[in-house]
């Protein structure tokens, strides 16, 4: 992701990359979509989503039983910087202590619903520079009391 992150200051103008310190990286861009960007176009899908949560299934499946346990799920956790900290309560959807093939795939990707802007099912990097761009500074909010005192 460090092209995005060198793509953002080349936006930026030297002004503000002199005047705002870079933006903390973001653990789901630290950590992000390339593994799973199948085409390589810097637009991360739904679909490519999809495909890369299968292989991942497939992978931690050991007994080839349709279904990942606790134990199984860790080679999910290990598959992946973007997965490390993948809760297995999150994907067991029905709470059965097992996690089906549908329920590991179809859970949405935690980059997608944070980035996708425009509900398209598409992350583009016009999207992201959006989410994570600096806001300007920001004064004191006003209360409503202080309307009339």
């Amino acid at each position: 992701m460090i092209c995005l992150t060198v793509g953002w200051f080349a936006t930026a103008g030297p002004a503000l990359a002199e005047t705002t310190p870079p933006p903390a990286q973001d653990g789901l861009l630290r950590s992000g979509p390339p593994t799973w960007d199948a085409n390589r176009d810097g637009i991360f899908t739904c679909d490519e989503w999809k495909g890369f949560a299968d292989r991942i299934f497939t992978l931690a499946d050991r007994n080839r039983d349709g279904k990942l346990d606790t134990t199984e799920f860790v080679t999910v956790q290990k598959a992946d910087a973007a997965l490390a900290d993948a809760d297995f309560g999150y994907f067991d959807e029905n709470q059965d202590g097992k996690i089906t093939r549908r329920e590991f795939v179809d859970k949405p990707s935690a980059f997608i619903m944070r980035f996708d802007r425009n509900g398209d099912c598409r992350v583009t990097g016009d999207e992201i520079r959006a989410t994570t761009a600096p806001k300007g500074p920001q004064g004191p909010a006003e209360r409503p009391r202080d309307r009339f005192h």
